[in-house]
């Protein structure tokens, strides 16, 4: 009985820190491949309310839920036709109402995502602009030209066009309108007073119901440059922006008045309530700005998460992300993996480029071991977790789970693979549900053994429950890690570079702690192993006590 009230104070504390959100680990669910507590092969709310006591056990501080809004599901929620409502795919307001509830009894924040750059065509308000004139005020919510021929060259992110055209009630063809995404997903004009005004009361809605706060999808979209100028985007760059030169649909200087009316709101409501930007753009100068001290309390440092197996590159982004996120007053942030890029228990090892949203599958060339790049990922996760700031972890990456590369063709349901008619693979392989028990039916998913995408056999030895009886297993070093983290207040620390015999070794202080990484493939001596303790490790010593190759250390203080 004691030690459960004291789970509860402790629990009780923490929701009360109204500073949590600088230092907090996030990890983030994504509802359909979480678990499934009907058996109907998708997950929903009553599945991850039935899990979250592993995820208290992990010791993570927030849960950020990917979308269960109601929606055609064209893009796995991504398409939104009710903001205000639960997709029945995933239950119930009541079942939310219940999650929340059940999370912050377990001192467990919860994020929502909120995705405010498009809809889906089913929404009320497109089906309204597609009945209604050209120049209504139904079309001016969302972006319609008149145009003999398209009326730019901007290329979907999911491949194709970026315009659409609609045909007229007598047939004859009509306006054309613009979508970043699919063609199911058209772009709201967000200079429209109507459309700023719905999502206000979306946010409010939510706030109502207790959420902590939002992670706004595609946070850099929303405004596009005047004219809508034609653009072709550099050889190299990514889907999702991250240029030094903003293209005019990404990163345009008008959103971050919508950011700034969206703060004046969570301000309005108790305890602290947070905004999280996916922000994909470049340097790191241009993603600040998304979090100074009047709007967003955090953004994602893609930069970070994009950088190669590489200790100079690891190093200079870290210096940069710390020094530039200060420089505003905003923490860093952290993060390895999410559900639009591939694994880094795959990704680190790859022996390629891999631009965000492509994917892998069986056609890849070069495709690493699994041993070697769970080895990676190991060592890498360990460097993040010690670092100042906040953390992301996507589920999943606790159990070292690779990337699923050899899904079926008729498997696949990533927009990317429909619209680019198989040569991008699109999200497919990090989205596949999580092994829970290793010898249950789709291993322990559900009771059913239904699986919305299937889930290869390599998950069945990574299940959790074999996990945790392994010590040496990558759940435990993630729950021992978090576990330091916590009580060495990592994340509030500050760092402090050591120097290092070997330029492929990375060396740093936060607190009474000392972090070790080599990413030479070869063992590597530092002094530091002789100044105190390993706590934590991602690989063992060598025989003759030297850091292994590839492998990450936390050494405390003697």
């Amino acid at each position: 009985m004691t030690d459960l009230l004291n789970a509860e104070t402790d629990a009780v504390r923490r929701l009360q820190d109204d500073t949590w959100w600088r230092s907090s680990v996030i990890y983030q669910i994504y509802p359909r491949s979480f678990a499934d507590a009907n058996g109907d092969g998708m997950g929903d709310l009553q599945g991850i309310t039935s899990r979250l006591s592993a995820l208290e056990d992990l010791g993570v501080d927030a849960i950020w839920l990917s979308p269960f809004y109601t929606s055609p599901q064209k893009d796995a929620g991504y398409d939104v036709s009710d903001y205000c409502d639960v997709d029945p795919l995933f239950g119930t307001l009541q079942d939310f109402d219940q999650m929340v509830a059940e999370a912050h009894r377990r001192g467990l924040r919860v994020i929502i995502d909120l995705v405010p750059n498009h809809c889906s065509d089913q929404h009320p308000w497109f089906q309204e602009a597609l009945k209604a004139a050209p120049g209504s005020p139904e079309r001016d919510r969302f972006i319609f030209r008149d145009s003999e021929d398209v009326p730019n060259n901007w290329q979907s992110v999911f491949g194709g066009s970026m315009w659409t055209r609609t045909t007229n009630p007598d047939g004859s063809e009509g306006q054309w309108y613009l979508h970043i995404f699919d063609s199911s997903q058209p772009d709201f004009n967000w200079k429209n007073p109507e459309v700023r005004a719905m999502f206000a009361d979306v946010l409010r809605f939510w706030l109502d119901r207790g959420v902590d706060g939002f992670r706004v999808d595609v946070a850099h979209g929303l405004i596009k440059a005047e004219g809508l100028p034609d653009y072709i985007p550099p050889a190299d760059s990514a889907s999702m922006g991250g240029d030094e030169e903003p293209a005019p649909y990404w990163g345009q200087d008008g959103v971050h008045e919508i950011y700034r009316e969206w703060r004046q709101i969570l301000d309005e409501y108790e305890g602290s309530r947070v905004l999280c930007a996916e922000a994909w753009v470049n340097p790191l100068e241009l993603m600040a700005k998304w979090v100074r001290s009047d709007e967003m309390h955090q953004a994602f440092n893609f930069p970070y998460l994009s950088t190669s197996w590489d200790a100079t590159e690891v190093r200079q982004v870290i210096n940069d992300s710390l020094e530039t996120f200060a420089a505003v007053g905003a923490p860093s942030t952290w993060v390895l993996s999410n559900h639009d890029v591939v694994r880094h228990a795959t990704r680190l090892a790859l022996s390629a480029d891999n631009p965000q949203g492509d994917g892998i599958g069986p056609r890849t060339e070069n495709l690493p071991e699994q041993e070697h790049g769970l080895r990676r990922a190991r060592a890498a996760s360990l460097g993040m977790l010690a670092l100042p700031g906040g953390a992301y972890l996507y589920q999943g990456e606790e159990l070292g789970l690779p990337e699923a590369i050899d899904l079926p063709d008729e498997s696949r349901q990533d927009p990317t693979w429909f619209r680019t008619s198989g040569e991008r693979y699109g999200r497919d392989g990090c989205r596949v549900p999580l092994p829970w028990e290793a010898n249950a039916p789709a291993y322990g998913f559900n009771d059913s053994g239904a699986s919305w995408l299937p889930q290869p056999e390599v998950y069945g030895p990574l299940a959790r429950d074999l996990q945790l009886q392994d010590e040496n297993s990558t759940l435990n070093l993630y729950t021992r890690a978090l576990e330091l983290r916590r009580t060495h207040r990592l994340g509030e620390g500050k760092l402090e570079w050591l120097e290092s015999p070997d330029e492929q070794v990375l060396a740093y202080r936060n607190g009474p702690l000392t972090v070790l990484s080599n990413y030479s493939a070869e063992p590597m001596d530092h002094p530091a192993l002789s100044a105190g303790t390993v706590v934590l490790c991602s690989a063992p010593l060598t025989e003759q006590g030297q850091l292994a190759g590839e492998a990450t250390y936390w050494v405390l203080d003697a």
